[in-house]
């Protein structure tokens, strides 16, 4: 059964969302710390997509997602604790919004005891309408957050922490508290999503930050096989992908070049008005994928990230790969290379994307990258060029046969 809204409750749903895009825009990750003199006891880095349901002044539901701003603060309320009072990370961000994180520990590990989410439904820039002006608070103890002591808690994954009519997703995490020194631990406790479903990993892995050294050569396996990948929304697809991925990585003076296996990747997402992305996990490679859709129509891939069990991070949020219009999906068969930073970069074969506008879970009409059009034009010179020969020794052909015929005199 179709569903049909009236033009006031569309125009509810869209400066909502507008609003949203508007002023808190997606980023990768924002770090904190939290300090007892100068000595640093938590340390946090982060992105995070908060989604709420609220009740409107017409008593219609909503739903908003409000993303952790770059902007985000440490809220003078955090404290490393005492005996009795716990280690906590308060962070504050847009009008009077906050997320907490409340640990614990015993002789071998620390946790997430309580992970709060503090709204200030006053915020119409973000609650259009809402029916309620009071700040909203919920809480949950089941975070999933916890690793041994002197361990980094890593989670390069997107992992949903669900509370009343919030549902906190996080990406691209990295949090230590009862730190022995100021950064983070050396060793990390690496999440399940991470890890590998058909190599048994190790719980602890080293975190060195990568090197752009002179690289060890490595052999380029082959040419990788193409995956079809897809994002749904309410039961439809919104996001459609279709690539086969090579990676190379630099990392620790030696370069490897591996390709993304479709058979044994997961892939998920979140699809929002202006917004989508493409999470992929081949074992204990993450890469994410953030498509954007400006006003004009046009979308793009703005960012890329990727994390492996090693320790190998990176990304770029400032990309503007795979340009294409809204309904349309951007078709590359040639091989192109997307360079995320120095030290990642990604072969890309066979690719179609097509991020928004999804119609009946196909692919909408394609737009040609550059390489395909480059390659389809040179057999048409050739041809072109090979026709004009032919038709020069045709011409020169005739006018020679012409030519001797009228050498001879009839008798």
């Amino acid at each position: 059964m179709a569903l049909l809204l009236s033009n006031k409750q569309l125009l509810f749903a869209g400066v909502a969302l507008i609003s949203f895009i508007g002023c808190l825009t997606p980023v990768f990750a924002v770090t904190f710390e939290v300090k007892n003199g100068n000595n640093t006891c938590i340390m946090a880095e982060l992105s995070a997509n908060i989604s709420v349901k609220y009740t409107r002044a017409d008593k219609e539901m909503n739903t908003v997602l409000v993303a952790l701003p770059d902007s985000a603060t440490v809220d003078n309320s955090s404290t490393c604790g005492n005996v009795t009072v716990a280690p906590l990370l308060v962070v504050r961000f847009g009008d009077g919004h906050s997320l907490s994180l409340n640990f614990s520990r015993n002789a071998s590990d620390y946790q997430v005891d309580t992970l709060s989410v503090t709204l200030n439904m006053n915020d119409s820039a973000v609650f259009v309408n809402s029916s309620t002006k009071a700040p909203m608070t919920v809480s949950s103890s089941s975070t999933g957050i916890h690793a041994s002591l002197n361990t980094t808690y890593r989670c390069m994954s997107a992992t949903q922490v669900t509370l009343t009519n919030v549902n906190v997703t996080f990406s691209n995490m990295r949090v230590e508290a009862y730190l022995p020194a100021a950064n983070f631990s050396k060793e990390a406790t690496v999440c399940n999503a991470d890890i590998s479903t058909s190599t048994p990993a190790p719980k602890t892995t080293p975190v060195t930050t990568a090197t752009t050294a002179p690289p060890a050569p490595t052999t380029a396996p082959t040419n990788p096989t193409a995956g079809t990948y897809n994002v749904t929304k309410s039961n439809e697809t919104c996001l459609l992908a279709k690539m086969a991925l090579q990676l190379n990585i630099t990392y620790q003076n030696k370069t490897t070049v591996f390709n993304i296996n479709p058979v044994t990747t997961v892939a998920s997402g979140v699809c929002e008005t202006n917004v989508s992305t493409l999470f992929l996990r081949d074992g204990s490679t993450n890469l994410t994928f953030v498509f954007m859709l400006n006003d004009t129509k046009k979308f793009y891939l703005s960012e890329i990230a990727v994390a492996t069990s090693n320790g190998f991070i990176a990304d770029n949020k400032n990309l503007t790969y795979l340009r294409g219009t809204l309904g349309r999906s951007y078709m590359c068969s040639a091989e192109q290379t997307l360079t995320v930073t120095s030290v990642f970069s990604i072969n890309a074969f066979h690719l179609q994307v097509q991020p928004f506008g999804v119609s009946s879970g196909k692919f909408g009409t394609a737009e040609e990258c550059q390489l395909d059009e480059d390659n389809m034009l040179i057999p048409i010179i050739v041809g072109a060029a090979l026709a004009g020969l032919v038709l020069i020794v045709l011409i020169a052909y005739l006018i020679g046969r012409k030519r001797s015929h009228a050498g001879y005199q009839t008798i």
